[in-house]
């Protein structure tokens, strides 16, 4: 951006007096409205005015500094030449322009401009509103043009800066102005008050005027009383209204401790928080659906169980088996006939059993409910609707994260205009200040950051040193992915061989492939950080995006491999392992991951942070804590949340538990962060960080787990004796026969059947909706890519202006001083 460069010698003294607004685009906004408001109706006249002021350079003495300003201006100027001669010793000397003594037609010239004019006369703001005021009387009621006024009640910018308005003229359009108002309605009175760049007690003044003269002299009692009731009803109403918006703002879930976050370590570790807050309305949105259309009509229609059924011993809420097996909670639990009040035997009054398949006689034109079918579109539909939300979220984030700032201009922002005078109470107050000192932090980093210039021979260490950190960590990541599967299979041909003699062992020993995965997600990332100590990173920014790439790539390698497990070895044979419902036996094994998962965290915050916490105070005499791992978090949060996305299909429920664990991660967490940690010792602001999460488990995660559940319903083979989908080759075609009955009974719907077949059924609209889903996010991103570079370019061009004024300043200065005598230049020296 151009330096401004200030030569108004009474610059000090008129921003004294003058209050700044707080809204300052608004400001710059009403000023630049106003000068096309002047060359929209006063081109020819401004074209005069310059002309006349012009003249009056050449016919005025040029060099008479005095006489350049108002009078109210001569007596300051003498007053502040007196303490002029200290105060030139502290101008800044690396710009010439800033030193210099200037005549007094350079000085009028510059004062006559009306970018330093117009925000200095209440008048001609006053006048703007003015014309404002009668351009929305004439929207709302037939009103003359602006031309047909008198020629002093429109706006002008003649004579600003160089006179001052006179009280008689100011008080004349002070009054124009209010009985605009008081024309006005309630509302756009309001938006018009708000929007003009004054002080506040000069909008409260005129708000009090426009009240006071507006009033009406007829007294209460002479309004009829059906008046009243309707006045006390509307204010009735607007109050509950205004009690309501505040009753559910209270509502947003974890303000306080939100701030607390921010105010003390930054918006990295508040961006990992406010993630987790993402996930969990995600989770409960799929709870809901999943709950309503599925749990709940299963629930109240309860199919027979076999018998034999296994008791509850505790075990199961480790494993998910045993107990749970035969409850809502997984697939093999859903019956495949319609549920209807007809479906009840007369001896017990259930449901007919599982085992005995489906009934012809359990069809009921009332109040049925086709439980496959039901299966098929809830997991269809809460889908799509998901990756709805998630590409609108992307987009919205793309566009609020990569717009271009200046990081100066926030910091000013920041440090003038950020604090909320409406906050009274004392620890709100406090949270406040800490936020804005926090981000004040940031911004002076990024500011003061320098990037260091290497030499060719530094260029070539560190691609050395990066290419060994990087090979390291690939490295490691394969030979882990290839233990997992190795162990995998191991498992497997275990299960298939063993024969179930001791029930709980051979359970518990179905937590050895999910100890065994959750271990090394925990153990390769503190190499991960080795290798990033090892590259030393001078951004902090860098190393966090750094450590979220190879924790990604360590996390997509491991799910890519226990979804072959899952559906490539188990789908193909479940009989192999002695399962007769491999749906279920894949929700448990989703659900031993998240839960193990999570009990690998709780073990990590524990002994990773709150034991090195004392291990470094009470033994090493340290006062130094550990820093919150932010790439590594937030890829267990998504790691986490793709596997609930891959078991909502096995395990309805399994968002539920995912609801639980997320809940008491984030107080388990907010705790540790608060008690174990440190803010980092570089301050830096992650202005992409909540965008780089969102796109993270957009297309990694939810992308994953959407081919996987498709590729599950479209092409595996259902269990043949547990589920809705039974004794179908493909769940796809649960919705097939629903439209072929469909047709069946009511020919005229055979559109409905050639679209589903069209639509549905063939995958290439499948991958067309995919498609135009990536096109417009990769649209919406150019778009702002694109604004990006304009607003680059404008940033440019500005600076650029900036340098053409002070050469022309600088030229124009250059010519009065060869025009003047040698007895003027011989005096101007000794003034000096």
């Amino acid at each position: 951006m151009a330096q401004r460069v200030n030569f108004d010698l009474d610059h000090l003294l008129i921003e004294s007096e003058l209050e700044s607004p707080v809204d300052e685009e608004g400001v710059h906004d009403s000023f630049s409205r106003l000068i096309a408001e002047q060359r929209d109706h006063r081109g020819a006249s401004d074209a005069v005015e310059l002309q006349q002021l012009q003249r009056q350079l050449h016919e005025e003495d040029p060099y008479d500094v005095a006489s350049l300003s108002s009078p109210g201006h001569v007596f300051r100027d003498r007053r502040q030449g007196q303490r002029n001669v200290g105060r030139e010793e502290d101008v800044n000397l690396g710009d010439p322009l800033l030193g210099e003594r200037w005549s007094s037609a350079t000085m009028r010239v510059l004062s006559s401009m009306p970018s330093r004019t117009i925000g200095r006369s209440r008048g001609a703001i006053i006048s703007q509103y003015y014309n404002r005021t009668m351009q929305l009387r004439r929207r709302r009621q037939s009103r003359p043009a602006i031309r047909d006024f008198p020629h002093s009640a429109r706006p002008s910018i003649r004579g600003y800066g160089i006179e001052v308005d006179t009280t008689d003229a100011e008080v004349s359009k002070r009054d124009r102005l209010v009985n605009n108002l008081q024309n006005l309605s309630v509302g756009d009175r309001i938006r018009m008050l708000r929007a003009m760049p004054l002080n506040l007690t000069e909008k409260r003044n005129l708000r009090q005027s426009t009240l006071h003269q507006g009033k009406n002299p007829i007294s209460a009692s002479h309004i009829p009383c059906c008046s009243q009731l309707k006045y006390y009803i509307i204010i009735g109403a607007r109050q509950s209204w205004y009690s309501w918006l505040s009753f559910l703002h209270s509502l947003q879930l974890w303000q306080v401790p939100l701030k607390r976050v921010s105010g003390r370590f930054g918006t990295g570790v508040l961006s990992y928080f406010l993630f987790l807050k993402t996930l969990l309305f995600f989770n409960f949105f799929l709870f809901l659906v999943t709950g309503a259309f599925l749990v709940l009509p299963q629930a109240i229609h309860p199919p027979v169980l076999p018998a034999g059924r296994r008791s509850f011993v505790g075990l199961e809420l480790l494993t998910g088996a045993g107990y749970f097996s035969d409850t809502v909670m997984y697939y093999g639990y859903y019956c495949n006939y319609t549920l209807s009040s007809s479906c009840r035997d007369e001896d017990g009054g259930q449901n007919v059993s599982l085992s005995n398949g489906t009934r012809p006689d359990c069809t009921s034109k009332r109040l049925s409910y086709n439980m496959p079918l039901a299966y098929f579109s809830t997991i269809g539909v809460s889908f799509f609707i998901t990756c709805i939300i998630l590409v609108y979220s992307m987009s919205k984030s793309f566009g609020r994260s990569f717009r271009i700032d200046n990081s100066h201009s926030i910091l000013a922002m920041k440090v003038l205009c950020s604090w909320d005078f409406k906050v009274i109470k004392k620890s709100s107050v406090k949270l406040m200040s800490e936020n804005i000192c926090t981000q004040v932090k940031e911004l002076l980093a990024e500011v003061n950051h320098k990037h260091v210039k290497n030499t060719g021979c530094q260029k070539l260490w560190r691609m050395m040193v990066h290419g060994l950190a990087w090979a390291i960590c690939i490295a490691s990541t394969t030979a882990c992915v290839l233990a997992i599967y190795y162990f995998s299979d191991h498992m497997h041909r275990r299960s298939s061989r063993s024969a179930p003699q001791q029930p709980l062992l051979d359970e518990a020993s179905l937590l050895a492939l999910p100890v065994v995965v959750s271990l090394i997600n925990l153990l390769l990332p503190g190499l991960f950080n080795l290798a990033a100590w090892m590259e030393d990173y001078d951004s902090p920014s860098v190393r966090t995006y750094v450590a979220i790439g190879r924790n990604l790539m360590l996390k997509v390698s491991v799910l890519g491999v226990l979804c072959y497990h899952w559906l490539g070895r188990v789908a193909a044979d479940p009989k192999i392992i002695g399962q007769e419902c491999w749906e279920s036996f894949v929700g448990q094994e989703l659900y031993r991951f998240l839960l193990v998962e999570f009990i690998f965290t709780l073990l990590d915050t524990l002994f990773g942070e709150f034991l090195w916490r004392l291990f470094s105070e009470k033994v090493l005499k340290r006062r130094r804590k550990p820093v919150f791992d932010i790439a590594r978090n937030v890829l267990e949060l998504i790691y986490g949340q793709t596997l609930a996305w891959l078991g909502v299909l096995f395990t309805p429920l399994l968002p539920a538990v995912q609801i639980c664990k997320l809940l008491l991660l984030f107080y388990i967490k907010m705790s540790s962060v608060m008690m174990n940690c440190q803010a980092p010792r570089k301050p830096y602001r992650v202005s992409q960080m909540t965008t780089v999460f969102i796109t993270l488990l957009c297309f990694p995660s939810f992308l994953g787990a959407s081919v996987c559940v498709t590729y599950t319903m479209w092409s595996l083979t259902p269990s043949s004796s547990c589920g809705p989908f039974r004794k179908l080759k493909t769940m796809f075609q649960a919705g097939k026969r629903w439209v072929e009955a469909l047709e069946k009974d009511n020919p005229n719907l055979s559109v409905l059947a050639r679209a589903h077949s069209y639509l549905v059924e063939n995958p290439f609209f499948l991958f067309v909706g995919a498609g135009i889903f990536l096109v417009v996010i990769y649209f919406h991103s150019q778009v702002v890519d694109g604004q990006r570079k304009i607003i680059a370019l404008l940033q440019e061009q500005i600076e650029n202006e900036g340098e053409d004024k002070k050469f022309l300043i600088t030229r124009l200065q250059s010519i009065h001083e060869r025009r003047k005598t040698p007895a003027q230049r011989l005096t101007s020296q000794e003034s000096r």
